[in-house]
């Protein structure tokens, strides 16, 4: 945390981050993450990642799914998962 306070949900609860605060997250459902301020002052954070393309993450609040392939934010593909469709739904 560089500036200001951040309310951390992990799966095992609720953290508030401060300034000089410095957390990490396992790759997996183990690390799953998000960062609000629920303040009015701007929180300012920083955050690095060693993900590699291709990378999948599942977003449980707005049961959506993320794809990233090489290439940058053009290959990336975001939906929701009730667009399931058969697997050679398309196929030839």
């Amino acid at each position: 945390m560089l500036e200001g306070t951040v309310l951390v949900r992990t799966p095992s609860g609720e953290h508030e981050l401060r300034q000089g605060d410095l957390v990490s997250f396992a790759a997996g459902p183990s690390g799953a993450h998000k960062a609000t301020n629920q303040g009015e002052q701007t929180a300012r954070i920083l955050m690095f990642s060693s993900a590699h393309e291709p990378a999948v993450a599942v977003y449980p609040d707005s049961d959506k799914i993320g794809v990233w392939t090489p290439g940058g934010a053009d290959n990336a593909m975001l939906h929701r998962r009730d667009g399931d469709v058969e697997y050679y739904d398309g196929e030839r």
